[in-house]
């Protein structure tokens, strides 16, 4: 289905088991304005981002949507875990819940337990290789969640991670210090920043990171394994421990030592107030990062610094393809027919472009990979396209270029795994620091304190523990 909008017609390649084709061909079909037929889309944007989302959903009902005969109805759920949650409750027909809907946002694990119910449909039918190769491979792929592989999901506000840093804080630091922006690079060289951050000044943290699974993720295939390795809907669980000794002597010790941290909800907001300077975030964070710090009573303005995510020193530069895609249920041919259309629209580098100038999600479609090219849909549109945003993108769309993209794929108990992965070494790091604190002001010198947390026994308990759980949650009853 290739949609092109230009002159006074939309001309449409539509593929579904017969082949649709052309604008007004006898073979495509034929919609009535007059009897419009209504989408339904459900997302999970709020804030900064849903009102962009609104807005294009309104200017497509206003042209093509008016044109064509379609009318698309937006409703958000608030969060990533308020939709997953409707949408697996629809799925199932539970007691209570709506009608699933035409359309809705999700990641790989929900759009698995909808195609298991055989709810969605299969986007290859519809569009030909060729127009599948417009798009941004990694991210097309991302959506290949079907037993052989078959295109579920459907590109539409995608994002990987980026260094955000407070550089009004950062350059006196790293001068006075002989500290540069290359010392950020590794998780090795943040530690040592951070080590030397905290003791000069008076023991305050320097980093943080948001999406603590991508860590496990991230780390484990910088070394050459992938922690939740897939076949055919099967997970299997493989710890290598050497990533994990990196993730342990490289965060979890920093953090029990007070050199990184997390206090707020996210560290946009542990940079708001002046707890960190610097965090490891989506991209689409760009939107949230603080343009002042409200630090000891008083406020002022900062400027944003966007590099690479740091990588752990040896490993391979692999970088998270992450964010959710928009997936279609069953339908008419008319109904299909309206909803992709409604995708494609969506997706072009007009809207797309836009899109991403407001929300900091990367384009999907190769040609419209390119920051310059948001900085200039943003002018056309008199969007202020915010330079933190535009240099989020630059950094991401750059950096992609050159790295291997790598997401987890969805398997039987992978939604339980990753929350493990998400919270373990998360807790037990902020339970440790709390415990250390404690026997500090109770009198053990800081170091000694540190010194019981920081043993290889302790690291072999927890891997042990962590290899458990995860087993048990990939497996159950095994």
């Amino acid at each position: 289905m290739k949609f092109v909008k230009k002159n006074v017609c939309v001309f449409v390649v539509f593929v579904l088991l017969l082949a649709f084709s052309g604008c007004g061909s006898d073979d495509s079909p034929q919609l009535d304005p007059r009897n419009p037929v209504i989408i339904t889309v459900w997302h999970y944007f709020t804030g900064a981002l849903q009102n962009p989302f609104d807005a294009l959903i309104f200017e497509f009902n206003e042209t093509v949507g008016r044109e064509r005969g379609i009318i698309a109805e937006a409703v958000s759920f608030g969060s990533i875990g308020e939709l997953e949650a409707a949408v697996r409750a629809s799925a199932q027909d539970e007691p209570g819940s709506f009608p699933l809907p035409n359309i809705f946002a999700s990641f790989p694990d929900t759009a698995n337990l909808a195609q298991q119910l055989g709810l969605l449909a299969n986007l290859d039918d519809y569009f030909s290789e060729a127009e599948q190769a417009e798009f941004f491979p990694p991210f097309l792929n991302r959506g290949r969640i079907g037993y052989d592989g078959e295109l579920r999901i459907f590109p539409v506000s995608k994002s990987t991670e980026v260094l955000f840093l407070n550089e009004t804080d950062w350059l006196p630091f790293a001068a006075e210090h002989g500290f540069t922006n290359a010392d950020l690079q590794t998780m090795e060289g943040i530690a040592r920043v951070a080590h030397v951050y905290y003791h000069q000044t008076g023991g305050r943290a320097f980093f943080g990171r948001d999406a603590f699974a991508n860590l496990f993720v991230m780390a484990s295939k910088q070394f050459g394994t992938e922690i939740f390795e897939v076949e055919h809907g099967s997970g299997t669980i493989n710890i290598n421990e050497y990533a994990m000794s990196r993730i342990w002597n490289y965060y979890y010790v920093p953090f029990i030592s007070g050199y990184f941290g997390a206090f707020g909800r996210f560290r946009s907001d542990d940079v708001r107030v002046g707890d960190l300077v610097t965090f490891v975030g989506s991209a689409a964070a760009a939107a949230f990062f603080p343009p002042e710090i409200r630090f000891d009573g008083e406020s002022r303005p900062i400027q944003a610094l966007v590099l690479p995510p740091p990588l752990f020193e040896g490993g391979d530069r692999i970088m998270i393809n992450q964010g959710p895609g928009m997936v279609v249920t069953h339908a008419t041919p008319e109904e299909q027919y309206a909803r992709l259309l409604f995708l494609l629209w969506f997706t072009e580098p007009a809207q797309n472009l836009r899109f991403s100038a407001l929300t900091g999600y990367l384009p999907v479609r190769e040609s419209a990979m390119d920051a310059n090219l948001v900085r200039a849909a943003a002018i056309e549109a008199g969007i202020n396209l915010m330079d933190v945003t535009y240099d989020t993108l630059n950094i991401a769309l750059t950096t992609i270029q050159i790295s291997e993209m790598y997401n987890t794929r969805s398997f039987a108990g992978g939604v339980e795994a990753r929350a493990i992965i998400n919270t373990n070494l998360r807790e037990k790091a902020q339970a440790d620091r709390a415990a250390i604190l404690s026997l500090i002001e109770s009198g053990t010198p800081r170091a000694d304190a540190i010194a019981l947390f920081n043993t290889d026994e302790l690291f072999r308990i927890w891997l042990d523990d962590l290899h458990q759980q995860l087993v048990t949650a990939a497996f159950p009853g095994v």
